[in-house]
């Protein structure tokens, strides 16, 4: 898939809003990626993860993992295209992020981790290390769209089918809150 189709599908799904939002991470900004309004479309998620796949055919993968929640329905329609299993990671009380639930993984398990959006990476790296501890030969992170302005970096092959730079601001810099633009929270908006 070329980057203007992943773009397009996030367009055609409502998943590119524009507004004036608040990120997790407490900053403000004009725009917003909802992968979750692209995902909720089989067709588009196949097409998406059939994309994902092909970066890895050839990688011999034996597991799938995205970290939760945006990377479970990644992992599993990822994993089917590469005839493989698939797994998550979720949030442990240690603040790392751990396959739980049962997953098995054999020291040396050829793993690909796929992830909806990479803003910092932060949930990858922390699934990349507790992987790695676990013995897993991590042969990549592939994701649907890097917003990380380029910052984004993984000790192992890394491929991102589009990438899009979204601006944002500290809360006291925002020209969205100076010129007075009611302040949203994405996921209660509807469309």
């Amino acid at each position: 898939m070329k980057r203007e189709e992943v773009i397009k599908a996030f367009e055609s799904a409502g998943a590119l809003l524009e507004d004036h939002f608040i990120y997790a991470s407490g900053r403000h900004g004009k725009h917003f990626l909802q992968a979750a309004r692209v995902l909720q479309y089989p067709e588009i998620t196949e097409l998406l993860c059939g994309a994902l796949a092909d970066g890895f055919r050839d990688k011999h993968i034996e597991l799938v993992v995205g970290p939760a929640t945006g990377g479970i329905i990644l992992a599993y329609a990822t994993a089917r295209h590469l005839n493989c299993r698939a797994a998550f990671t979720e949030k442990d009380d240690d603040g790392g992020m751990s396959m739980r639930r049962g997953f098995r993984l054999q020291p040396g398990t050829r793993v690909l981790v796929v992830e909806d959006i990479i803003t910092t990476g932060g949930s990858v790296q922390k699934t990349l290390a507790h992987l790695q501890e676990r013995g897993a030969d991590v042969a990549g992170v592939g994701v649907l769209i890097d917003r990380s302005g380029g910052k984004a970096d993984f000790p192992v092959p890394y491929t991102a089918l589009a990438e899009l730079n979204l601006e944002s601001w500290k809360p006291e810099d925002c020209p969205l809150c100076a010129q007075g633009v009611p302040l949203l929270e994405p996921d209660n908006i509807v469309v």
